[in-house]
């Protein structure tokens, strides 16, 4: 039986209804066989025909044998298909045509505003967005979930096809952030969130006393319609624009992070900030008087991992210590809600906002210097070659000898300073043998293809009142290297113990990068007189390496680095083990932060209960029950966090240019399209030289990425260097505008554009 309903068909798959195999398993051929069908994975496959958790063992021995019988097959990316049948596209957009023919093809998705009205739904399975127009969005807010039907005989615009909005299915925005504008008898709250493109009006008896330029919370009232803005009300005055930290502060909470946590999140926390005891010890692996270290950075405070080598003959016996947050975090406790709906801590540019209370992370959670600590640790004996022999994963109790710096580990593994060797006496020999094994691991790394992406993240030096000072790259040493090679090799080595033992568990993975970005990302690099192979989609992590080792100490660096990463996929959480291409390894997990990571916390639960014996039965259907959510959450509350350190930092950088305003810099094309160019200076500020600003009319060669001017011949590429002066800063929508410097600096030209003149 199927049901059509927005978005495609949905089959349902209740016992009641298909009662028979044979029945179940020609109700899922029928699907693959069907025109609206996009390649999904398993999973996908099962929450879109609605399979219950008592029949999923079920609907997975059915996909097993037809994959067996060469019904259909797996591609590379895990999605299935009929067998010989090409998947390089969405079958159901390309079918929009045909479709639209004879009836409106209809999708489900969410959708992504834009500061200049228009906006692209993004659909669940569908390989690209759909684009709406300002017309057709029917008042349609950004993260909305809105109902669009396919336009014009599915013509496309560009890539996408075109749609409009028929139904918004779910608002996404009870609260909005933004600055208050009062008037006389009413204001209007203007949002932060470009892509919320209409002010908000606000009757005086809503305002809550706000005064012009509070930034403020908002709850949406009524959304208004073509004619009408949206009207709201104030629930929360978070303060003036003016005062230091409110910037960054409104930023968080526009994205739902909030800071605070509830009074009985708190209260629970500090019950559980107590010495360890005897009775905790208890049935644990005593390493107490193993040597060990942490190494983090000067002003970390919540250590999460300690580190110990020891030799047995030519083989190293590494010893990987997590603390046991789950010892204290239980699972539906209170701390244990708040952790899982914030998923994250979040690093902003002044601030840390914790995934769980101070009390916990920075303390009884926190492997301090010279304090007993539960922990967990995965203790591998590794050979010559990086290869792992044997290993054990334990519940432990440890104490550290040294809380380290990545300075001082550095000072003696690299720089083999004798002062600060002699006051790590105990300590660096060993640590000199961890940089021995971290070298191993490293090459072991490369042969295979993994990508490393050593170039400078942007650090921010603020003022006591939270303005930048100075924009800077991240250091990035061989202590730095150490540690992330200790940690991805637990953390391999963690996943790939609990893929064979076939438990419910959460891996991280990545999979392959998107066909039109390394197109786009081919075209960058050739003007640079650099290549990269690959076979449509088909591309292996080592042409990356090659291309980074290639570009390796040259000037572009660190911006193809960039660009390389950001043509890769976003990484994510998943019940499946599907390997992470970055790394080129099968099995991968995050298990060694559980004090900033709620799937590492859920992760560590799981392994206690293996080891306790308590894995029964009862308790995978448990996991099974819950994980694909976590799973679900957590990835999203990561692209959560990171889309707020991005604003944060565009916040500060725009704020840094807006001083600099007249002043001419160096860069190099970072991105080309219909409406400019974008340009990425040496200190990682990008900004856009608008094609109005151009001298002579400008046409979009989208094939190859360029500006080609028509009555000019000049052309503007990908990854050419040119000289750009900062024309303005919109610290509202956090952008930089540049105009191209063909002109002498202090000259006539340049004093007139240095006055401002507006190109828009």
């Amino acid at each position: 039986m199927a049901t059509r309903v927005s978005g495609g068909l949905i089959f349902l798959y209740n016992t009641g209804m298909e009662d028979k195999r044979d029945k179940r398993k020609k109700l899922i051929t029928e699907l693959f066989k069907d025109d609206l069908y996009s390649p999904m994975k398993r999973k996908e496959l099962a929450i879109f025909m609605q399979v219950s958790e008592d029949n999923r063992s079920e609907f997975d021995s059915i996909i097993d044998e037809l994959l067996n019988e060469g019904v259909i097959e797996q591609t590379k990316r895990g999605k299935l298909i009929l067998k010989d049948e090409k998947a390089g596209g969405v079958k159901g957009a390309s079918k929009a045509s045909e479709n639209a023919k004879t009836g409106a093809l209809c999708y489900t998705g969410t959708y992504i505003g834009n500061a200049r009205g228009f906006g692209f739904v993004e659909v669940e399975g569908l390989g690209e967005d759909l684009f709406v127009g300002e017309n057709d969005s029917l008042n349609a807010c950004h993260g909305d979930t809105v109902r669009v039907e396919i336009l014009n005989g599915g013509r496309k615009r560009g890539a996408r096809l075109e749609a409009r909005v028929v139904e918004v299915v779910a608002r996404s925005n009870d609260a909005i952030v933004g600055t208050y504008q009062a008037s006389k008898n009413f204001g209007f709250v203007v949002t932060d969130n470009a892509k919320f493109s209409s002010d908000i009006f606000i009757a005086k008896e809503n305002s809550m006393g706000a005064v012009d330029g509070h930034k403020v919370m908002v709850e949406i009232k009524d959304y208004g319609d073509a004619r009408h803005n949206p009207e709201g009300k104030i629930v929360r005055i978070i303060g003036h624009a003016d005062d230091p930290g409110v910037d960054i502060l409104s930023i968080a909470l526009a994205f739902g992070i909030e800071s605070e946590f509830p009074e009985k999140v708190l209260n629970q926390a500090d019950s559980m900030n107590k010495p360890v005891s005897e009775a905790d010890m208890a049935g644990r692996t005593d390493l107490r008087d193993t040597l060990m270290v942490t190494i983090d950075g000067e002003d970390s405070k919540d250590l999460d991992d300690a580190v110990s080598l020891s030799m047995e003959g030519d083989d190293y016996v590494l010893g990987v210590h997590i603390a046991d947050v789950a010892n204290y975090v239980q699972e539906s406790s209170a701390l244990d809600r708040e952790a899982l709906k914030r998923g994250t801590s979040v690093y902003l540019a002044d601030r840390v906002i914790p995934m769980l209370p101070h009390t916990l992370s920075n303390g009884i959670c926190s492997l301090n210097e010279g304090e007993d600590r539960l922990s967990l640790s995965c203790i591998m004996r590794i050979d010559a070659r990086g290869r792992v022999k044997d290993y054990s994963i334990v519940e432990s109790v440890v104490n550290i000898d040294h809380r380290m710096t990545y300075t001082a580990v550095k000072a003696i593994i690299e720089d083999h300073d004798e002062a600060v060797t002699e006051q790590y006496a105990d300590v660096a020999p060993m640590l000199n043998k961890m940089q021995e094994l971290s070298l191993i691991l490293r090459a072991k790394r490369e042969k295979r293809g993994a990508v490393d992406f050593d170039f400078p993240e942007t650090k921010l030096v603020l003022d006591d009142k939270g303005m930048p000072i100075e924009i800077k790259p991240y250091e990035r040493n061989e202590a730095t290297k150490l540690i992330e090679s200790f940690m991805l090799a637990a953390n391999e080595t963690v996943a790939e113990h609990f893929y064979w033992q076939e438990a419910p568990f959460l891996y991280r993975i990545h999979e392959n990068p998107d066909e039109e970005k390394i197109k786009k990302l081919r075209t960058f690099i050739k003007n640079f007189g650099y290549s990269i192979k690959s076979t449509g989609d088909d591309i292996h992590p080592k042409e990356f390496q090659k291309l980074l080792k290639r570009v390796e100490g040259t000037k572009e660096e660190p911006l193809i680095a960039r660009l390389t990463l950001r043509s890769m996929q976003q990484a994510k959480y998943s019940t499946e083990c599907l390997g992470h291409f970055g790394l080129a390894c099968e099995y991968y997990t995050h298990f060694t932060s559980p004090i900033r990571r709620y799937p590492d916390l859920q992760i560590h639960r799981i392994i206690k209960d293996s080891l306790r014996g308590r894995l029964n039965d009862r308790k995978k259907e448990h996991y099974n029950s819950i994980l694909t959510e976590v799973a679900t959450s957590t990835s999203r509350a990561e692209r959560r966090a990171d889309e707020a350190e991005r604003e944060t930092i565009k916040l500060k950088k725009a704020q840094y240019m807006s001083e600099r305003i007249g002043e001419i810099f160096e860069g190099v094309i970072s991105g080309v399209t219909n409406w400019g160019i974008y340009v990425e200076l040496e200190n990682t500020v990008e900004g856009l030289v608008h094609v109005s600003s151009l001298r002579g009319y400008f046409r979009f060669d989208e094939a190859n990425y360029e500006l080609v001017g028509e009555d000019t011949g000049i052309v503007y590429r990908l990854g050419e260097r040119v000289k750009v002066m900062v024309h303005d800063v919109d610290l509202a929508l956090r952008t930089v505008d540049f105009i191209i410097a063909d002109f002498e600096e202090g000259s006539k030209t340049h004093d007139f554009y240095r006055k401002g003149r507006k190109f828009r």
